[in-house]
């Protein structure tokens, strides 16, 4: 991020812009819905700036901009479709303290204007950086959509119970209260009118029914594979509500950044937490957080009922009589298995799919090892990276053929993803190209569709 987002107050304050042309115009269009004192310099300026002088409001001098014109203005726009005379002007302003934005001139400004979605007093500014300023007007036009025009009067009348509002309990108290002001009864009182009356009637039945909201929650959270994007909306809701996130060390930084700001992030996988997080010790975290009343999402890599410790976890919160709640995430084996084009399951091929941990290789021993070796078998094996050599050993000694296709999918949905296509006999060797670190899954049975394709028209052919 090369520029950082603010809000600058300029209420009273003195804004300069030179420049009395169209691409003046359009900054002063924008500078207009605030409450800055705004004076222009142009020698020629148009009759729409001059309209607007004539109004009142804006101050208009009919020459360039000179040393000593600059005054106490926190803000300068170079605006005069000239790249010299632009130059200049942004050179005074500067030696008088202003913060330059020259129109259409990244490189050389000191901050640009975001594309902007305007409910006053709620603003959205989105900024691209000056990289794709088509996408920003994009990004606009959806939130335009998307964002009632009431809101902006739902939130001025919502601004008046602040004060009130604070005789709820700080944290989830008050954000339930605001989220039912601003998702449901703000809006329905709006359009029915009365919106303040409701509001009040809001706040005295949160005030009464504190209770509740002194007890916490868990809730046991999917994160996905990694990708953001597949992450379940209700995943969403459960990480923009959380006041504790507690996540394994493979749920990635873009998932993190997706709860809200003032949440409390507690890394507990074998990064982040001393060489390894003890489950007790994740069940105490857990638990201390939740009867301290807080909302903790406890944001698990994958889906949480595979290989993730659930049933400790949910037993450590029943013990403790704090309530919990399952949210299911996509699985590594779905977005590897989709990664190589395959399905983990097909019709005349295997009517059944195993799931497998290579993390203890003890309980490997326990496994249907000739079942896995019959042809068509198909089995993701997660954490099976130390364990590649064993599994391939166990694999051949109950009959496996060497040729059985094998893909490695390192980092699966990641822009890091990728394939290793290899058989059983070479599974070991794949394995070990893999970088320390990465996490792996390996799919038994399954190559990716193109090199299976390719490998079944050979076959034909030299039958």
């Amino acid at each position: 991020m090369n520029h950082f987002p603010i809000f600058l107050a300029l209420s009273g304050r003195d804004v300069v812009l030179s420049g009395g042309g169209e691409t003046a115009l359009a900054k002063l269009r924008l500078l207009l819905k605030t409450t800055a004192s705004i004076t222009v310099y142009a020698a020629s300026p148009s009759a729409a700036v001059v309209a607007l002088a004539d109004t009142g409001r804006i101050g208009l001098v009919r020459r360039a901009l000179a040393p000593g014109d600059i005054g106490a203005a926190r803000l300068f726009y170079a605006a005069e479709d000239d790249e010299k005379a632009d130059a200049r002007s942004a050179a005074i302003a500067r030696r008088e303290g202003a913060l330059v934005n020259i129109v259409d001139n990244l490189a050389a400004s000191d901050f640009l204007t975001p594309a902007i979605v305007d409910r006053d007093p709620v603003t959205v500014a989105i900024g691209t950086e000056g990289a794709a300023p088509v996408l920003a007007r994009s990004i606009k036009a959806d939130l335009e959509a998307r964002l009632p025009a009431q809101l902006g009067r739902l939130a001025r009348i919502a601004a008046t119970f602040r004060s009130s509002a604070r005789a709820l309990a700080p944290g989830r108290a008050r954000r339930r209260f605001w989220a039912e002001v601003f998702e449901r009864a703000g809006p329905a009182a709006i359009e029915q009118g009365g919106a303040e009356a409701a509001i009040g009637a809001l706040l005295d039945r949160h005030t009464r029914e504190t209770a509740p909201d002194l007890a916490g929650h868990v809730d046991l959270v999917g994160a996905g594979p990694g990708d953001p994007e597949l992450l379940t909306l209700k995943a969403r809701r459960a990480l923009d509500g959380a006041d504790v996130v507690i996540h394994d060390r493979l749920v990635p930084q873009e998932i993190l950044e997706l709860a809200r700001r003032e949440a409390v992030i507690l890394p507990v996988g074998k990064q982040g937490f001393g060489a390894s997080a003890r489950q007790e010790d994740i069940n105490d975290l857990i638990v201390s957080h939740a009867r301290s009343g807080a909302h903790v999402v406890r944001l698990k890599g994958g889906d949480p009922t595979i290989f993730g410790r659930l049933d400790e976890e949910i037993s450590a919160c029943e013990a403790a009589g704090v309530s919990w709640s399952v949210i299911p995430g996509i699985t590594a084996a779905s977005a590897a298995v989709a990664s190589i084009g395959q399905s983990l399951t097909q019709r005349g091929r295997n009517g059944s799919l195993r799931l497998l941990t290579g993390h203890d290789i003890r309980g490997f021993a326990e496994h249907d090892w000739r079942a896995l070796a019959l042809p068509g078998a198909v089995a993701a094996i997660y954490m099976g990276k130390r364990s590649a050599r064993f599994i391939q050993g166990r694999l051949m000694m109950h009959g496996a053929a060497a040729q059985t296709p094998v893909s490695v999918v390192e980092n699966a949905s990641l822009p890091t993803q990728k394939v290793r296509a290899a058989t059983i006999a070479g599974l070991a060797r794949a394995v070990e190209d893999t970088p320390e670190g990465t996490p792996a899954i390996i799919l038994l049975g399954l190559g990716p569709r193109a090199a299976t394709k390719a490998l079944a028209d050979q076959i034909e052919r030299l039958g």
